[in-house]
């Protein structure tokens, strides 16, 4: 168990990088740099598809996303084969190989956006990243020495209130991010109202981690797990906040350039990955209150 968790981890990590890259894909408006799919300008290797690949940007940015994506549909798959044999939780099994069908997916929609040149399919595959990167995160907890060891934490009353919030916690963050993938991919710059969407959705984001704070902050103090994983939950919310400020006002002071500035690039990319770390970190909230958010709370 020790081992699988590790590469659990290991594949969460790689599926961390691979939205990184896809983040600055997007960034550099390199998504079509490479123009089919499967092969790569007709080529099926993927390691040597056109001479001298990793000296131009935008192709080291498009197909190093691919062979990226190679790598974590790999990792999935090891990860789907020796859970099935492996493990005694069924309904786990069943888990991993939706992490396997789900990549698959994602596989596929990356391809089919290229083949189609559909912006809709663009985001659609941004909304499948967080889901997959959700489920890897939920089957590394699943798999972790604290899990299975909190058995008898979970035998008192549910604290429905937050519960409720533990739950809306990665739900708000997943239409926040989709708001943000409706924003970004289109490459058309600020459009006014989905800029209104966005700040709307932070505002939504921001209010349920500051209730769910609130009430581990009121009620369970003294369980370290919940009060840390709160706080730290908070932290990426400000750090994201900041960082969607900063890409507004970079990108309003880009506006007219026919290439986004290095500092936008820099700052859209963070801002993709913070929204991912906070998905992840929405995702292990909700499942820390499952674990120790049995006692009802003593105020709030």
């Amino acid at each position: 168990m020790r081992w699988r968790h590790r590469f659990t981890v290991l594949t969460a990590l790689s599926t961390l990088l691979l939205m990184g890259w896809g983040a600055f894909v997007t960034s550099i408006e390199a998504g079509l740099a490479v123009p089919d799919w499967p092969s790569s300008y007709d080529s099926y290797d993927p390691f040597n598809p056109w001479p001298g690949w990793w000296r131009v940007t935008p192709l080291l940015a498009e197909h190093g996303h691919r062979l990226l994506g190679m790598l974590v549909g790999f990792l999935t798959t090891i990860l789907a084969v020796w859970t099935w044999f492996a493990e005694s939780r069924r309904w786990l099994r069943w888990l991993a190989l939706g992490a396997l069908a789900l990549v698959s997916l994602q596989g596929l929609l990356g391809g089919l956006r290229v083949v189609w040149l559909s912006l809709d399919l663009a985001v659609v595959h941004a909304a499948t990243a967080q889901l997959f990167l959700g489920l890897i995160v939920a089957l590394a907890a699943f798999t972790s020495k604290w899990w299975l060891s909190v058995d008898a934490a979970r035998d008192g009353p549910r604290d429905q209130r937050l519960w409720r919030l533990a739950l809306a916690a990665p739900a708000a963050v997943w239409l926040q991010i989709i708001l943000g993938a409706l924003l970004r991919h289109p490459g058309t710059g600020i459009h006014p109202w989905l800029v209104g969407f966005h700040i709307g959705g932070a505002v939504l984001v921001a209010a349920v981690v500051a209730a769910f704070l609130l009430r581990v902050w009121n009620g369970y103090r003294n369980s370290r797990v919940l009060h840390r994983g709160a706080w730290v939950l908070a932290g990426l919310v400000d750090l994201q906040l900041i960082l969607g400020l900063t890409a507004y006002l970079v990108t309003l002071d880009d506006a007219g350039m026919l290439q986004p500035s290095n500092v936008q690039v820099v700052v859209n990319t963070s801002h993709a990955v913070i929204g991912a770390l906070l998905m992840a970190g929405a995702v292990l909230a909700a499942l820390g209150t499952h674990c120790w958010g049995r006692k009802p709370a003593a105020s709030g």
